[in-house]
């Protein structure tokens, strides 16, 4: 054989073996690559807690490594900008409540990103109970005593939350109108300060989620007059719904937690993260584990949660509107 055909063969054969090493290279670092899982809230909250419990079963499922990204401030807007930004891999995946989608497209005039452009609905996770509640020494024991006690004393209509500009705030802005009562959303810089007016009686009911209020409740300083959705929570089955106790507005109120890639992530990739999310909240250790801090898994697709939002933010739009609101933190 001549000798340059030899040398030829052997470069080939040296190429091919370093192409193959070179494939097996690259797919064991995108094996290896961590997927992150970036929230807009701060370690040790609820949010946080079911991120990182979702990780370790997505940790198994995907065969990478799960890290959890706190990226808190801005009402979670920064997190969502820091996964616009990220490469639509699927390395990158937002959990995120539901107002950066469903009411800050209508609050705000600019945001740094376009709710429905930028990101890819992934699942809808898990629901999060709102209750509205109120100090066991006030006059009414139920939500229809209150609204008769609150038409009676319409300059008392204050109605503690956490954020203006909410679905609560709307809520309440609903309410009132149905009932031809004014009622002041009251805000308050967390639900510990809301709660402790409440207890002592300088305001008349509060609204915020279960897990908050549950062990005032157990300790029976508070009342649950009802919960907001348009179904009593497991967490809470005797609890009327606000609209079964007279109180309509808080149909669309409860809050969400639901999972989004980047705009341009493959769908093959977008459909195994959606089984992979939704297989983990199936998991009994995951459902009884978020069920003590409030949170009802629920499990519906990427296409669900599309719909989902354009629906509520479709509902609140006139509420928005007519209240005249504008956000500009």
């Amino acid at each position: 054989m001549p000798y340059q055909t030899t040398l030829r063969r052997l470069a080939t054969a040296l190429a091919l073996a370093c192409g193959g090493a070179s494939l097996h290279a690259t797919a064991a670092t995108t094996a290896e690559t961590p997927t992150r899982i970036v929230i807009g809230f701060a370690p040790g909250g609820a949010l946080d807690i079911f991120a990182r419990t979702l990780g370790e079963k997505l940790r198994v499922s995907l065969g990478t490594p799960v890290l959890v990204e706190n990226r808190p401030g801005a009402s979670a807007r920064l997190a969502l900008e820091n996964v616009r930004r990220a490469a639509p891999d699927g390395k990158t995946v937002l959990i995120s409540p539901a107002p950066p989608f469903t009411i800050f497209p209508l609050t705000y005039k600019r945001l740094p990103y376009d709710p429905d452009k930028d990101f890819v609905p992934v699942a809808y996770l898990a629901d999060v109970p709102l209750v509205a509640s109120a100090s066991v020494n006030q006059p009414y024991r139920t939500m229809q005593e209150y609204l008769a006690w609150v038409k009676r004393e319409p300059g008392k209509g204050g109605v503690g939350l956490v954020t203006l500009g909410g679905s609560i705030h709307f809520g309440v802005l609903s309410l009132s109108k149905a009932i031809g009562v004014p009622l002041l959303p009251t805000a308050y810089r967390g639900a510990v300060m809301m709660l402790t007016d409440e207890i002592g009686g300088t305001l008349p009911l509060g609204i915020d989620a279960v897990a908050g209020q549950m062990e005032l409740y157990r300790a029976g300083k508070i009342r649950f007059l009802g919960v907001t959705g348009t179904r009593r929570s497991a967490l809470l089955p005797d609890v009327p719904t606000l609209a079964e106790a007279g109180a309509p507005g808080f149909e669309t109120a409860s809050g969400w937690y639901s999972a989004f890639l980047p705009a341009g992530t493959p769908p093959a990739t977008v459909a195994r993260i959606e089984k992979a999310m939704l297989e983990a909240i199936k998991d009994p250790v995951v459902r009884d584990k978020m069920a003590a801090l409030g949170m009802e898994m629920n499990g519906q697709s990427g296409a669900a949660l599309r719909k989902l939002i354009l629906d509520q933010r479709a509902q609140w739009r006139p509420v928005v509107e007519a209240s005249g609101f504008t956000a500009n933190d």
